[in-house]
């Protein structure tokens, strides 16, 4: 990737989860995406029709996820990024997803993935 926007500690709620009382909550997931867009046509230009819209691209994460039931967050991961390769026409996207409170005494636990279309 060279340019890159950002998206950082993006809170997220759907339904995640393997165990029979994950399945019937809403559970948040905090996201970090970095996403491969060229910035130069934005920065030259001063035009915001040539730079990313990273609003209404969070806000059609946060509707996407909101309507979505896994058990698993790879399986989210996986569909997100087809998501916003359709959304934003992104071709590279580096994401990490935190499921904070998933073990007790940690941080976080999560997944990071990196795909390309």
């Amino acid at each position: 990737m060279a340019d890159q926007v950002f998206l950082q500690g993006l809170k997220v709620e759907t339904v995640i989860g393997v165990y029979d009382w994950e399945r019937t909550i809403r559970q948040n997931l905090w996201l970090d995406l970095t996403l491969a867009y060229d910035c130069a046509p934005a920065g030259k230009s001063d035009d915001l029709t040539l730079a990313l819209d990273y609003d209404a691209l969070s806000r059609h994460v946060r509707d996407w996820a909101a309507q979505q039931s896994f058990q698993l967050i790879e399986t989210f991961a996986e569909q997100l990024c087809v998501q916003i390769h359709r959304f934003a026409g992104i071709d590279s996207i580096d994401l990490r997803i935190n499921k904070k409170g998933a073990v007790a005494d940690c941080d976080g636990v999560g997944i990071h993935i990196q795909r390309t279309f």
